[in-house]
């Protein structure tokens, strides 16, 4: 996988490439598709959503740039996979999911990462107990970047999020450079599934 579907593809960031090497993407895929853990495609899981194509956790890991020292926030908890690549990039990382059920499965599946907190809610709030963040990654599109994970966001920090339509998304990169300024950049075109709450889309 990270030969021939990341480096081969543009993902040169040699610790992302580290950590897709280390983290057992099969530990976070149902026992029905075990034999499309490291498949180049997004898979399937409960509620409508997905465990999303290794190229573009991938691609999202690199555009946050994250230090060994970070503090991180990922939007979208999902399956877990992503929280443990970021965990294995960064110091901390706090992650919110939603769907409860979801968020306890994650917690199971990231238990051996003593740096990982799952949390149930409304992600496009974020989480301002732990706030600020040196870098925020959302997994779910967005259609514009929630005030609330701008506020969240660390002078200096990065927050990488799928923003446009149900059907199609610019993945990008904002940078808070002061109290009141950004910076943005378009990395890609993306689809993900809809971000859903008080400063997303409607349920």
């Amino acid at each position: 996988m990270v030969a021939n579907q990341l480096r081969r593809r543009g993902i040169h960031d040699e610790r992302v490439l580290g950590a897709f090497a280390v983290v057992p993407r099969e530990a976070f895929v149902g026992s029905d598709q075990q034999d499309k853990a490291y498949a180049d495609y997004p898979l399937p899981i409960p509620h409508g959503q997905t465990i999303s194509q290794p190229f573009v956790v991938a691609l999202t890991a690199a555009a946050l740039q994250v230090k060994p020292t970070d503090r991180v926030l990922e939007v979208g908890t999902g399956s877990g996979y992503a929280a443990a690549i970021l965990a294995t990039l960064a110091a901390r990382v706090d992650t919110i999911e939603r769907f409860e059920d979801l968020a306890n499965a994650a917690a199971v599946a990231l238990a051996s990462y003593g740096n990982v907190a799952v949390h149930h809610g409304d992600g496009t709030l974020g989480w301002p107990e732990r706030a600020p963040y040196d870098a925020i990654a959302v997994a779910a599109a967005a259609p514009e970047a929630p005030p609330s994970l701008l506020q969240q966001l660390a002078i200096g920090g990065r927050l990488v999020v799928p923003i446009g339509n149900a059907d199609r998304q610019m993945l990008t990169r904002i940078e808070r450079t002061s109290e009141t300024d950004y910076k943005r950049y378009i990395v890609c075109p993306v689809v993900f599934v809809p971000l859903v709450g008080r400063e997303g889309w409607p349920e």
